[in-house]
């Protein structure tokens, strides 16, 4: 199947725009690799160093520098459901890698917070900037040079795009990243949201509420729903950096082992002492970054990943934005509908083919760049397999099933949940957003409404609380960009909106703030960007102005007269609650200097993304993705 013309078109585009900051980045990475790995040319002080505390075997390898020394870089920590089944891998590679004639250290650990836990709470306001901070501890980890290769561990919201941000600093190196997987199906999570609903309506009180939430996250694992931590994995899969078919085996299952050891055995092999030299620098180049964008469509993936895929791609030397996203979106069709686009969770989606299915029929609608490079050799081909232990116990691969096991949950190109990925970009005179449109109902898409301005999701809730939302409104919830307070997500947001709309009110949120992976049935305009201090729109709003939200055509509009609307001047916000307390008083730096949710939120100046883009390094150029 010939590729996409629209997917073709934007790759080309994309590839257009990035020429520039692309080749800088490649010629900073032959450079590192033409330079080598330092440990045979550290002094003796510096050498003894970095094996004194390895076994006698492992030391007298790195001694000789025969074999490749692999870095374990993870976010492993206890408290962390899905990184909890990391305290094991260490012990797994190492074995795996001695076997496979390599030598594996622990390189470094990187910070693992969990927005399930910060939701709603003021540590939330670190959890965008916490990604950047895993970005440099990788760097840190990475920095010693005496490694040929890294294994990176990480599963959840931030803690992948900074590791593959960091990853691609060092991007002359091999690189594998190693999941845990999804815990079994507990409480479904449809059952779930009805409870929250009718908490936030006061129906059940807290311990029904806690009971309800223990059941669904009941294990060690990912979460099971599909937020910005499950759509991760897919990425990872999607981009070639993945075993194929490693996203979503639960953990600590035979399996689950067998592919944690195969990623050593195969990163060894990946190195310049192995016969299949690979770096990550030539996996992540425009068609990956591109089939990354395809597979966010046709998952219904999180929201998160319009900033989280940008600052990826950047460290790349590649330049994306939210047209992009828009026009691909256009073309890809919804295959899967995991909640909360749907009732099924990420197992139930496994169990229907996974990604093997998914990534054999996008390729085979020309919807994927198949001769792209991943860590399994070339072309994307080998990820329409699944992976499964013979009669045996050795691992092997087979072809995805023929058939989805479940329609309700995976469907083929030919009979598609929806014709388009459901992820649109807006623009009006109230800026630039997204909106995820894959679970709201037709009849929610367009709302024109009069706006209720809020400056907290806090006091959202205390209106509802109030009684005083029972009305059509557009909830225009301002300052929570990255320079107000980090850009926390606003999940506490959905539960009372949901219900208001289910009593039949027009209501939409829009906010320059986060929703990811819980964007749900409510409409909301996103992201929206600028923010407030960065000269955006969303200041001069006013309670009571008519709002238009049109996600069909694709616009997000102030309906005020047009003198007045630029003759008003921007509201403020006491923002002094969101600089200290919970450790926030040591972002304020990048709070100053963080650019913007469209070019990726990132705190990195050089070579990465300056705070402020200039057109020379981030053009406007929109063209009709469907020319030649």
């Amino acid at each position: 199947m010939s590729l996409n013309p629209v997917v073709a078109a934007v790759t080309a585009r994309i590839r257009h725009r990035s020429q520039a900051l692309r080749a800088i980045y490649l010629k900073r990475i032959d450079a590192a690799r033409e330079s080598g790995t330092a440990r045979g040319r550290l002094g003796c002080t510096n050498l003894a160093h970095a094996f004194a505390a390895a076994d006698s075997g492992d030391k007298s390898q790195l001694r000789a520098g025969r074999w490749p020394n692999l870095a374990i870089v993870s976010a492993y920590n206890d408290m962390l459901s899905a990184h909890q089944p990391l305290e094991r891998y260490p012990a797994i590679i190492k074995q795996a890698a001695r076997e496979a004639f390599a030598v594996a250290q622990f390189a470094g650990g990187v910070p693992a917070m969990c927005d399930g836990v910060t939701q709603g709470e003021p540590g939330m306001e670190l959890s965008l900037f916490s990604r950047d901070v895993i970005a440099m501890s990788t760097a840190i980890a990475l920095s010693h040079n005496t490694f040929d290769a890294a294994l990176m561990l990480g599963i959840c919201d931030k803690i992948v795009p900074g590791l593959v941000i960091g990853a691609l600093s060092f991007g002359h190196l091999p690189t594998v990243f190693v999941p845990g997987g999804p815990m079994p199906s507990g409480l479904p999570n449809d059952d779930k949201a009805k409870v929250r609903q009718l908490f936030a309506q006061g129906k059940v009180d807290r311990d029904a509420l806690l009971e309800s939430e223990a059941q669904s996250y009941h294990a060690p694992g990912t979460c099971t729903f599909y937020g910005t931590a499950n759509s991760n994995q897919m990425l990872m899969e999607v981009m070639g950096l993945h075993l194929p078919g490693a996203a979503f085996v639960n953990p600590n299952t035979p399996l689950r082992d067998a592919l944690t050891a195969a990623a050593a055995k195969r990163i060894a092999a990946l190195t310049t002492l192995g016969d299949a030299y690979t770096p990550i620098a030539a996996i992540v180049d425009e068609r990956a970054i591109v089939n990354a964008v395809v597979g966010l469509h046709a998952t219904g993936g999180s929201t998160n990943h319009t900033i989280h895929l940008i600052a990826m791609a950047r460290a790349a030397g590649i330049i994306i934005d939210w047209d992009d996203f828009s026009d691909l979106s256009a073309v890809v069709p919804l295959l899967a509908r995991i909640y909360p686009n749907g009732k099924a969770d990420v197992n139930h989606f496994h169990a229907a083919g996974g990604m093997g299915y998914l990534i054999r029929e996008l390729l085979g609608a020309g919807l994927l760049h198949g001769d792209v490079q991943t860590v399994a050799g070339p072309g994307l081909a080998a990820y329409a397999q699944e992976p499964f232990l013979d009669a045996a116990g050795k691992l092997v691969w087979r072809d995805a099933p023929a058939l989805s096991g479940d329609d309700s949950v995976l469907r083929p190109v030919s009979n598609p949940f929806s014709a388009d990925g459901g992820l649109r970009r807006l623009t009006g005179n109230l800026g630039r957003s997204v909106i995820k449109v894959s679970a709201v109902k037709p009849e929610h898409r367009i709302v024109e409404a009069p706006a209720l301005v809020f400056d907290s999701q806090e006091a959202v809730q205390a209106a509802f609380k109030r009684g005083d939302l029972r009305r059509d409104f557009v909830a225009v919830v301002r300052f929570q960009g990255p320079r107000a307070n980090g850009m926390p997500e606003l999940h506490k947001l959905t539960p009372p909106l949901a219900v208001l709309q289910d009593e039949g009110f027009h209501v939409a949120l829009v906010t320059d703030g986060r929703m990811s992976g819980a964007s749900g049935k409510v409409p909301a305009a996103i992201h929206v960007s600028p923010e407030c201090l960065a000269g955006g729109a969303l200041d001069r709003v006013r309670d009571g102005d008519l709002i238009r939200l049109d996600a069909e055509a694709g616009t997000l509009e102030a309906l005020v007269d047009a003198a007045e609307w630029a003759a008003r001047l921007p509201a403020t916000a006491d923002l002094s609650g969101n600089e200290s307390g919970m450790g926030r008083e040591l972002f304020a730096s990048a709070r100053s200097m963080v650019s913007t949710a469209e070019t990726g939120a990132v705190i990195f100046g050089g070579g990465l993304a300056p705070p402020t883009v200039t057109a020379d390094l981030w053009p406007v150029e929109h063209e009709n993705p469907s020319a030649e």
